[in-house]
């Protein structure tokens, strides 16, 4: 099934080594390393039959490789959001020129103060979005994003996160009603209705693998989840995200697929 048909990514910039982190994953990033790794992820996401459009390096924002929290593209519609990290509120506005060339004027919309938001914490499965309350992602926010999402017959609702950063960190949807879990993901009711398959504690980075036209990319070196991926029936393709690891950052994080 071909759902998605272009990408956009960035390219990590030098100051990425300066990024946000937890310190959950030690270490600064090796940013030529980093670029390595990026390329690869570009390469695997090319073979998935998608169009890439790589956008240049930001330096005035270390985390700006991490394209998938100041937007949230859907297939009707494209929604700038208002990053709660103030270091990263800024990203919002070159990620909307990119999307200007694919959305027209009117399909465009945007999260505004006080409300924030962050791309990180939206799931999509299907016409029904789920939304991480997080640090970054607020009441408002999630309000405003719920109104828009029902302008273009779209469904939404909220998910209390107790534990991990952004919703995506602990649980992601596979399609054909599979999800990978972990952590704070594995009993909540909000999830009941899906397939669920229980990432083991020791691989809770890898509940971030990403679907991309019946292919799941996951990360390198996690072979429980490469092996339960396998066993669901998907293709899969590995990537060595570690440098990005160390900014607490994951597989989806790196980029926009509509």
């Amino acid at each position: 099934m071909k759902k998605f048909n272009n990408v956009i990514v960035r390219r990590p910039c030098r100051a990425m080594v300066e990024g946000i982190t937890s310190g959950l994953y030690p270490g600064k990033p090796d940013y030529n390393l980093a670029l390595k790794q990026h390329d690869a992820y570009i390469e695997a996401l090319k073979q998935c039959g998608v169009q890439v459009t790589v956008l240049p390096a930001d330096e005035a924002y270390p985390d700006s490789c991490f394209v998938e929290d100041p937007a949230v593209l859907t297939a009707k519609c494209a929604i700038i959001t208002n990053p709660g990290a103030a270091s990263r509120n800024g990203e919002k506005v070159s990620i909307e020129e990119a999307v200007r060339k694919f959305y027209p004027e009117d399909r465009i919309e945007h999260i505004v103060n006080p409300g924030t938001l962050e791309g990180g914490d939206v799931m999509m499965c299907g016409d029904h979005f789920f939304v991480g309350r997080s640090a970054r992602t607020n009441e408002e926010g999630i309000r405003q994003f719920s109104e828009i999402l029902a302008k273009y017959g779209y469904t939404c609702s909220e998910v209390k996160l107790e534990e991990v950063l952004h919703l995506k960190t602990g649980v992601n949807y596979l399609e054909n009603n599979n999800l990978l879990v972990s952590g704070e993901f594995v009993n909540k009711p909000d999830f009941a209705a899906y397939h669920k398959y229980i990432i083991p504690e020791e691989e809770a980075y890898a509940a971030n693998c990403i679907w991309v036209n019946d292919t799941v990319i996951v990360p390198e070196g996690y072979q429980a989840v490469l092996a339960a991926v396998k066993q669901m029936g998907y293709q899969t393709l590995t990537v060595d995200t570690s440098e990005f690891r160390k900014l607490d950052g994951g597989l989806s994080c790196l980029s926009l697929r509509f």
